[in-house]
């Protein structure tokens, strides 16, 4: 039997668009044993609209990864455990995508790496930003160059907590891209290349002061804030409550601040104050950074 647990991730981090991704402390847990037949059990705090059968998207990526590698497995039974929130911003398809990858791999020897397994995955997903951090743990910035990507841990270890902040909607993947325009302009670009490196510096060098200015963004939140009502006066209400910097997760709708120690609980409740204000019922979570990423587990 083998189980592999895999964290929550936020995506972009404000600028960096489809590169940038940290890993949190709040897991899916996906367990796997040879059976006579395919059998998916869900569990957890989210079960609803999760196929239990071929459709599951754990599966398929498992039988993906094994028609590259041309091996037969047996049917397994899958034990699925989220309590990662779906259609939330917070990588819920890259638990998914990550624990098929590495479940399959263990069945059939473990043939392939983390930066194989990682190409499969951004593959699948079309982009490494939450795949990376999940496999990987910490706070990611991925390259994807013509034929490879090229992963780099930016910090496992960080001195802040994140407050994420989760609306009571729905926001899909596809709907939030095709909001998007299909080109930026070059002042939009500069502004989002400068602080995409000072975001990578600023996490590096530990110099959180600066990340109120490292967040900004100019291609992806602005234009997905008519998704979510309250959100941009959310963000800036975070910074002004004590808050280093705040961004939208990933395509939304939850909003996640980097918080000083001490200070989660009233960033956290200006936020959710905020949105309310807006019409928008919330929850928040404060959690800190994973360090590991995905962790497989042989029984």
């Amino acid at each position: 039997m083998f189980q592999v647990k895999v964290p929550a991730t936020s995506a972009n981090l404000g600028p960096g668009f489809d590169c940038m991704g940290l890993a949190l402390r709040l897991y899916n847990y996906i367990q796997a044993e040879e059976s006579e037949k395919l059998e998916i059990i869900l569990k957890g705090t989210y079960t609803n609209n999760i196929p239990a059968n071929e459709k599951n998207l754990l599966w398929k990526t498992a039988c993906k990864l094994w028609q590259k590698i041309d091996f037969q497995p047996r049917p397994l039974k899958i034990t699925l455990e989220s309590h990662v929130p779906p259609a939330r911003g917070l990588g819920s398809s890259s638990t998914a995508v990550v624990g098929g990858l590495i479940i399959a791999n263990a069945v059939a020897g473990n043939p392939l790496n983390r930066l194989q397994l990682l190409e499969i995955a951004s593959e699948i997903e079309g982009h490494p930003d939450n795949v990376s951090p999940a496999l990987c743990g910490g706070i990611t910035l991925t390259v994807m160059d013509e034929n490879k990507l090229i992963p780099r841990t930016l910090a496992k270890f960080p001195k802040f907590k994140a407050v994420v902040v989760i609306p009571d909607i729905l926001v899909e993947t596809e709907k939030a891209r095709g909001i998007l325009p299909a080109s930026v302009s070059r002042t939009d670009v500069i502004f989002n290349a400068s602080r995409v490196g000072l975001l990578v510096d600023a996490f590096i060098k530990e110099e959180y002061d600066l990340l109120a200015i490292a967040t900004q963004d100019r291609i992806h939140q602005n234009q997905r804030a008519s998704l979510i009502p309250g959100m941009p006066e959310a963000l800036k209400s975070a910074v002004l409550a004590g808050a280093y910097g705040a961004a939208l997760s990933g395509s939304g709708p939850t909003l996640i601040a980097f918080c000083p120690h001490g200070k989660e609980d009233q960033i956290a409740l200006t936020m959710k104050g905020v949105l309310h204000e807006n019409g928008l019922p919330s929850e928040a979570l404060t959690l800190d950074i994973d360090s590991e990423g995905a962790v497989l587990t042989e029984f």
